[in-house]
């Protein structure tokens, strides 16, 4: 059995910390045959309960410097965690106790206790979007990586928000009962067992009209609309009359990534879509949003959710929930 501590504080914001809870405890019940593989416990500076930051108590299992050994610690994020009171006495102990720990995660804003251990200098790391650069200018030595929805670097992983936990979480559980309970898990919590790697998912229509160009927004929209066109690199900047480099530039300033990245999720997402609502074949799938061969979808599209069409398919489609997954 793995025992997974959870750091709990006044502060701590609900779904940071619920929901990597939920995917172990669903782990619990996924595992089938297996003994339960994880022992949780939610874990407090004192013991005493703790506030969280949408104002409910929260009861500990016990104190941080009286837990046992733990295979993995989760560190939430919440308001709480950039108060220094708070992120002191935690960092002093994660310091004392993070080499008896197997992995150690940060969830959001959770990055800001971890990164005052010290351990994330001249790692790898991410947060939510919005405190990157805040970050960045506390801690310059972390070397971090704004689009990724989680990053793992050796035994440390940090998450870009509480969904970003849940799929770290769920990495955790493939680590250790492979992908076949994983996505058990993912299943029964309605959730992907792989997300593309950016933290906005996309189509992203509500949140790009409120910065990107008018014509740039259009672009986008088109898009959406003509999967099967050819939209390269070249064809895309001389439908805006821009030179390939010219549009390239100005694209990833409006969307933060690059225009065949935006394009692949497009396309993708589109075809999770379409998987789950009709009885097209794979190939016919893959070839209704621009992609040449059904080999070529497949790639894509494992390369992208780590799982392939036809899985994704019987694991989500309505009415084929109770399904039991067998392998991959």
């Amino acid at each position: 059995m793995k025992r997974i501590g959870f750091v709990g504080f006044d502060g701590v914001s609900a779904m940071d910390l619920f929901g990597p809870l939920d995917v172990f405890d669903t782990a619990n019940d996924a595992a089938g045959d297996l003994d339960q593989p994880y022992e949780l416990l939610m874990l407090s500076l004192t013991g005493r309960p703790f506030t969280l930051e949408q104002g409910l108590s929260v009861s500990a299992t016990g104190a941080i410097a009286d837990a046992p050994p733990l295979d993995t610690i989760v560190i939430p994020g919440g308001a709480g965690a950039r108060e220094p009171e708070t992120a002191r006495p935690i960092a002093e102990w994660l310091k004392r106790d993070a080499h008896r720990a197997r992995r150690i995660a940060s969830v959001g804003l959770g990055i800001y206790i971890l990164a005052e251990t010290g351990l994330l200098e001249g790692r790898e790391a991410t947060t939510h979007w919005r405190f990157v650069e805040d970050v960045a200018r506390r801690f310059p030595g972390i070397r971090l990586t704004a689009g990724a929805r989680y990053v793992r670097d050796g035994a440390l992983c940090t998450s870009a928000g509480a969904t970003a936990g849940v799929d770290a979480a769920l990495s955790f559980v493939e680590e250790d009962l492979g992908s076949a309970v994983a996505l058990r898990v993912a299943r029964d919590l309605m959730v992907c067992l792989k997300r593309s790697g950016g933290q906005i998912p996309l189509p992203e229509p509500l949140q790009y009209q409120t910065h990107v160009p008018d014509d740039f927004r259009d672009l986008a929209d088109w898009m959406l609309q003509n999967l099967r066109a050819d939209l390269s690199l070249e064809a895309l900047g001389e439908r805006m009359r821009l030179s390939p480099r010219q549009f390239s530039r100005r694209f990833k300033a409006a969307f933060g990534t690059s225009p065949g990245e935006y394009v692949e999720k497009l396309r993708l997402d589109e075809a999770r879509h379409r998987l789950v609502s009709g009885n097209q074949s794979v190939e016919s799938i893959g070839a209704s949003v621009g992609y040449a061969s059904g080999d070529a979808f497949r790639k894509a599209f494992e390369r992208r959710f780590g799982i392939a069409p036809t899985t994704y398919r019987a694991s989500f489609s309505p009415g084929r929930a109770a399904r039991p997954v067998v392998g991959d």
